[in-house]
């Protein structure tokens, strides 16, 4: 009887025993406890802030051509999104100009990723080095380089859609080769070893091996360097001549007026990504589906 009431006894304070050490905790540790998930909360919402406001200015309806304080609701900017200057025309621009600008330099980066990863040769670990710096160099430094080659070779009147380009590929190429050789040092080489000792051809090897393992990596490569790209000012509006892209119209536009069309077509590139995003997103979950 004794002895089952000391168990009885001792399952009761085992019970009792993490609610009173709970309610000993201090205000202290429950702050230790929460403080990175209150960091990572705060980091998220400072980063999405401005998107949501720029899609809820998106349907405002100025008093005045500055968009900055809300009247009222309207859906007249989106319904018209093209209805302010060259607004448009520049935004075009810049989708044309990140598009080739894109190609090139994932083409040019993904070759020197493969030839500096694969190969051994005297100049490799130079080339290392000299790959940090167009993104280690400042921008403006850049530009105005890239500018006086351009002055001094074709001239000002000639400057335009493909000095811009070519400006582009030069600061994001940096950034492809990057990318890509962090993907291709991730790789396992028994697998592309194992499609030889199964006689593969090198280029059989290429398209069903390497190149399926390496593409993730290329494909962010490629919307890492058009997103620099159509982000671009500083370099762009050095070597632009009488070119105008989006970051250089919304600038310009800024000295005498903010229209909301500007807002809906910073609107449509967040809506467009993050339907990417979401698209990216469905193998990976069917796939987890199926196994389930």
């Amino acid at each position: 009887m004794a002895t089952a009431t000391a168990t009885l006894t001792d399952a009761a304070s085992s019970r009792t025993a993490p609610k009173a050490a709970a309610r000993r905790r201090s205000p202290l540790s429950w702050i230790r406890e929460h403080l990175l998930a209150a960091t990572a909360l705060v980091i998220f919402v400072f980063l999405l802030a401005p998107n949501a406001v720029m899609l809820v200015m998106s349907f405002n309806q100025p008093v005045n051509n500055y968009n900055y304080v809300w009247h009222r609701f309207s859906t007249n900017a989106w319904a018209h999104p093209c209805a302010v200057g060259e607004l448009c025309t520049s935004i075009s621009l810049s989708i044309k100009i990140g598009v080739v600008a894109t190609i090139l330099a994932t083409l040019l980066g993904t070759m020197a990723a493969f030839a500096m990863v694969r190969h051994r040769f005297k100049a490799r670990s130079a080339l290392n080095v000299l790959l940090f710096l167009p993104m280690a160099a400042p921008e403006v430094i850049m530009g105005a380089t890239l500018m006086t080659l351009f002055m001094n070779t074709i001239g000002a009147a000639s400057m335009g859609f493909w000095t811009i380009t070519i400006a582009h590929v030069m600061f994001s190429l940096s950034y492809v080769v990057v990318t890509v050789k962090a993907r291709l040092a991730g790789m396992d080489p028994t697998l592309e070893k194992a499609a030889q000792d199964l006689y593969a051809t090198p280029a059989q090897t290429f398209r069903k091996v390497t190149f399926p393992l390496v593409a993730p990596g290329i494909a962010a490569a490629a919307l890492l360097a058009f997103a620099l790209s159509i982000d671009d000012y500083i370099i762009t509006v050095l070597n632009a001549g009488n070119a105008v892209t989006f970051p250089m119209y919304v600038y310009g536009s800024a000295q005498h007026s903010v229209p909301t069309q500007i807002d809906v077509i910073g609107s449509m590139m967040l809506l467009i990504t993050l339907a990417g995003i979401a698209a990216a997103q469905v193998p990976t979950i069917i796939k987890r589906r199926a196994w389930k």
